[in-house]
């Protein structure tokens, strides 16, 4: 029997703040919210999940760095850092974890600076401008990715 997928789930700078910061581009829903809905989804699912957040990246960078040997996937929100931060970028890049980058709204249809993400290289997809359901789908997209791509 196939052992249960382990997932890291990473919230970076002022998603704390979901629910409150303009909730006309990020909804009502608070980050507590988020997580309880991966929750029930990793129920349903069968999965192991852990989510995190942090405003500093050295944090999000050292709970990158732990995931080989102990979460199969990750999928990361970065907020502002993804597109700011090369360290970012270059930790998922080095531990060789399939990753999925998420964004609650479209980046693409945003200020100009937010087009760019230095992640998006090194991740196996993104998923981007459904509101808070984007964490769901790119959770489900990155196991059925998982699912399709690796042994366990």
């Amino acid at each position: 029997m196939k052992t249960a997928w382990r997932i890291l789930v990473l919230n970076g700078p002022n998603l704390q703040l979901l629910g409150r910061r303009e909730p006309g581009v990020y909804g009502s829903a608070g980050l507590a919210d988020v997580e309880a809905r991966l929750a029930a989804v990793a129920v349903e699912m069968g999965l192991e999940l852990t989510c995190r957040q942090s405003n500093h990246e050295g944090m999000l960078l050292d709970w990158i760095g732990g995931v080989p040997g102990h979460f199969d996937g990750l999928v990361i929100n970065a907020g502002a850092y993804t597109h700011s931060s090369i360290a970012l970028r270059d930790a998922i890049a080095g531990v060789k974890v399939p990753a999925c980058e998420v964004h609650i709204s479209n980046v693409f249809a945003r200020e100009s600076f937010r087009h760019v993400s230095y992640l998006s290289a090194v991740c196996v997809g993104q998923m981007c401008g459904f509101g808070t359901d984007t964490y769901e789908w790119g959770l489900r997209a990155l196991v059925r990715w998982l699912d399709t791509h690796v042994t366990k």
